[in-house]
């Protein structure tokens, strides 16, 4: 298993999305913000893509302005372009235009080589209901655990 560097990571979409994939994509950074991810300067609970034009762009990733950077610290909420091939963007275009289903970002982190990559989820929201119900059955499996671990001692 390689190591990655986390930078940051969306904890509450598991609970709000059944996720369905994941796949892996680049971002197109300036400077700055690379310096300000490496300082885990960076918000990524909202953030979701979209496929416009066929390229993919990531909306409401906020990354701090850099503190040293002046003039060349870019907008902290701009529309960031992802790097993905064609053929991936192709069946993503396939796979979202069924009802329902959305990109979110899961995790932001350095690769191997130190680049920046983001893992994007394809997910179906949840409602309210549902979450509530998810974490009613995960109570009663650790509860049944307990019991079961209990009664064989």
């Amino acid at each position: 298993m390689v190591e990655h560097k986390i930078i940051a990571s969306n904890k509450k979409a598991a609970h709000q999305y059944d996720i369905i994939e994941k796949l892996e994509a680049g971002v197109e950074l300036k400077g700055t913000e690379v310096k300000s991810l490496r300082l885990n300067r960076v918000d990524l609970k909202d953030s979701f893509a979209r496929i416009e034009k066929g390229e993919v762009a990531l909306y409401n990733l906020y990354i701090s302005p850099y503190d040293k950077g002046s003039y060349n610290n870019a907008d902290p909420r701009r529309v960031r372009r992802l790097l993905l091939h064609k053929k991936e963007i192709i069946k993503l275009i396939g796979k979202i235009s069924q009802k329902g289903l959305t990109l979110i970002a899961t995790t932001l982190y350095f690769n191997d080589k130190g680049r920046v990559k983001i893992e994007l989820a394809l997910a179906k929201g949840r409602k309210l209901y549902d979450q509530r119900e998810k974490v009613k059955k995960r109570e009663t499996d650790i509860s049944l655990r307990k019991a079961k671990s209990f009664r064989q001692k």
